[in-house]
C-alpha cells in the first residue's frame, strides 16, 4: 500500500508540475506578445514577473542569498571543527521531543558557529515556559495541552483561561498543569500579561513560548527553537506554521480554506520570511501569535497588551522592531500545526481582525528611520496597490463578462456600450482571464506538485475569490483603524476536537 501511494502521490506531483509548466509557457507567450503590440519594450517584461508580486520576487533573491550564505558558514564550520578534539560539553535532552533533528545551516549555523567561536562550549539550552491561552476551547485545549506535554514538564506549561464559559478551565486542570482562571474577558493579549505577571514566568525561565490552543507542536519544535535562542542577539523565534490537513472532518469549504491557507503560508515562509529573517536584513513584520517563542529579557521589554489594538502579534514583533531588542528568528525546524477556519464566515472575521490589527500596529508605532520600516513601507505600497487594481480589475472583468454573454442588446444600451467598446478595444476578455487567474493557478499547481494533493486542483480554481475578498478587507480595514478602538477581547471560531 505504501508503494502504491508514492506512486500515486509520485505521479500526481509530476501531473501537477508539468501542468504548472504549461500554463507558464501559455501564459508568457501570450502576455509578450500582449506587451510588444502595446509597445511597451522591456517595460513590458517588468511589469509581467510583477504579476507573481514585487516583494515575493525580491524576499525569494534575498532568501537565496541566505541559503548560501548558511551553507558557506556551515562548511567553514565543519571544516574548522575537522581533526580537533570536540570540547563541548554534553547537554541532557530529556525535554525535547525524540523527532526533533538539527537542519543543515539556517539559524542552527549561527549558534554553532557561536560555539565554536566562545572556547567550544556551547551555552545552556534556554528554559521555556508555555502559555496557552484561550477562550472557549473546549473542543481543542486538550491536543494543545497534550502536544506540550510530549515536549515539557507539566509544571512548565500554563494554561490561561480567559473567562471561559465551558469547560476549558476543568479539561486544563485535569492534565496537572498550571491554570489560571480569569473572571474577566480580557483578550489574548490581556490573558498573556496576566499569566506571564503571576507567575513571574520572565523572571524564572530564559523564554517563554506562546501557543494557541488549536495548534499542536511538532516533535522538533522545541530543539529547534533552542538551537536558534542560543544565538544572543535572537530575540524572539518565529514558530514555522503548517496548515493542518484533515480533509474527512471538513465540508468542501473548509477543504477549500485549508488548501489556500497552506499554499499562502508556504509561500509567505518559505518565499519571503525566509529571507527576512535573514541577519542581513532581520525585516520580518510578524512574529505569528500561534507557536512562537520570545527571550525573557526582550518580553520584559515589550508592552504586550497595550489599549486600541485588536491582537497582539504585530504590536509585539513591531516593539521588537522599534526598540532594537533584538533580531528575529525563522527556520523550518519549528513547526507547529494550526486549525483554520472551517466557514468561510468564520475565515472573514479571523482576516478582518488580522488585518485590522496590523493596521492599527503600523498606526501605533508610526514611522521610524529604519531598515524594517523601508521595506515595511515597500510591502504595505504594494498590498494597498494591488488590493485597488486587483478590485478594479475584477470589476471589468465581470463588466466585460455580462456584455459579452448578454451580446447586442447589452452593447445597444447607451453609454454602457460605449463603455463597452472602449474597454474591450484595451483588455479583452481573454486578456483580463490570463492576468487574473493563470498566474494564480500556476502557484496553485505548484503547491500540489509540492504537497502531492491532486484535490488542489479543483480547490485553486475558486482561490481567486478568496483573494478578491482578502483585497476587499485589506482596504476596508485600513481607514478603520484610524477610527475605531479596539479592547482585544475575542470570540473564538467554531472548532472541531482533534483526533
Amino acid at each position: 500500500m505504501r508503494i502504491v501511494r508514492f506512486v500515486g502521490g509520485l505521479l500526481v506531483g509530476l501531473f501537477a508540475l508539468a501542468l504548472a509548466v504549461a500554463l507558464f509557457v501559455f501564459w508568457f507567450d501570450f502576455a509578450t506578445d500582449m506587451a510588444a503590440a502595446a509597445g511597451l519594450g522591456p517595460v513590458g517584461y517588468v511589469f509581467l514577473w510583477l504579476a507573481f508580486g514585487a516583494n515575493l520576487l525580491l524576499w525569494t533573491v534575498i532568501g537565496l542569498l541566505r541559503l548560501g550564505d548558511d551553507s558557506v558558514r556551515a562548511v567553514l564550520r565543519r571544516d574548522s571543527t575537522a581533526g580537533a578534539r570536540p570540547s563541548v560539553r554534553s547537554r541532557e535532552r530529556v525535554l525535547v521531543g525524540s523527532g526533533g533533528s538539527a537542519g543543515a545551516g539556517g539559524e542552527g549555523a549561527d549558534a554553532d558557529t557561536a560555539v565554536a567561536t566562545t572556547g567550544g562550549e556551547a551555552p545552556p539550552d534556554a528554559s521555556l515556559a508555555v502559555i496557552i491561552p484561550a477562550h472557549n476551547e473546549e473542543p481543542v485545549i486538550g491536543g494543545a495541552i497534550s502536544s506540550a506535554l510530549g515536549l515539557f514538564p507539566r509544571w512548565d506549561i500554563y494554561v490561561v483561561s480567559d473567562s471561559s464559559k465551558d469547560s476549558t478551565a476543568d479539561i486544563a486542570a485535569k492534565t496537572g498543569v498550571n491554570v489560571l482562571e480569569l473572571l474577566t474577558n480580557r483578550g489574548k493579549a490581556g490573558a498573556i500579561e496576566a499569566v506571564i505577571e503571576e507567575f513571574s514566568l520572565t523572571d524564572n525561565y530564559d523564554g517563554v513560548l506562546i501557543l494557541d490552543a488549536d495548534t499542536e507542536l511538532d516533535a522538533g519544535y522545541v530543539e529547534g527553537a533552542r538551537r536558534q535562542l542560543r544565538d544572543p542577539g535572537v530575540a524572539a523565534v518565529a514558530g514555522f506554521v503548517v496548515s493542518e490537513w484533515k480533509p474527512n472532518e471538513r465540508t468542501f469549504i473548509g477543504r477549500m480554506i485549508s488548501a489556500y491557507r497552506d499554499r499562502l503560508y508556504f509561500m509567505l515562509q518559505y518565499l519571503m520570511r525566509f529571507g527576512q529573517t535573514w541577519r542581513g536584513t532581520n525585516a520580518s513584520f510578524i512574529v505569528p501569535g500561534f507557536a512562537s517563542v520570545y527571550r525573557s529579557e526582550a518580553l520584559r521589554e515589550i508592552e504586550v497588551n497595550p489599549k486600541g489594538l485588536v491582537i497582539e502579534d504585530f504590536n509585539m514583533t513591531f516593539e521588537v522592531h522599534h526598540k532594537r531588542l533584538g533580531r528575529i528568528s525563522m527556520n523550518p525546524d519549528t513547526k507547529a500545526y494550526s486549525q483554520d477556519p472551517f466557514t468561510f464566515v468564520d475565515y472573514r472575521k479571523q482576516v478582518g481582525r488580522w488585518t485590522l490589527g496590523f493596521w492599527q500596529t503600523v498606526r501605533r508605532h508610526g514611522v521610524w528611520p529604519s531598515m524594517f520600516w523601508f521595506f515595511l513601507a515597500l510591502y504595505i505600497l504594494e498590498v494597498v496597490v494591488v488590493s485597488l487594481i486587483l478590485l478594479l480589475t475584477t470589476l471589468i472583468a465581470g463588466f466585460v463578462l455580462v456584455g459579452t454573454l448578454a451580446g447586442a442588446s447589452f452593447v445597444a444600451v447607451p453609454f454602457v456600450g460605449t463603455s463597452f467598446t472602449a474597454v474591450t478595444a484595451f483588455l479583452p476578455l481573454t486578456a483580463l482571464a490570463m492576468g487574473l487567474l493563470i498566474p494564480d493557478y500556476m502557484l496553485t499547481c505548484a503547491m500540489t506538485a509540492i504537497r502531492r494533493r491532486p484535490s488542489y486542483l479543483i480547490y485553486g480554481l475558486l482561490f481567486f475569490p478568496i483573494r478578491v475578498v482578502d483585497a476587499f478587507i485589506t482596504l476596508k480595514m485600513l481607514p478603520k483603524a484610524w477610527t475605531a478602538e479596539s479592547d482585544g477581547r475575542w470570540s473564538s471560531p467554531d472548532r472541531v476536537a482533534k483526533k
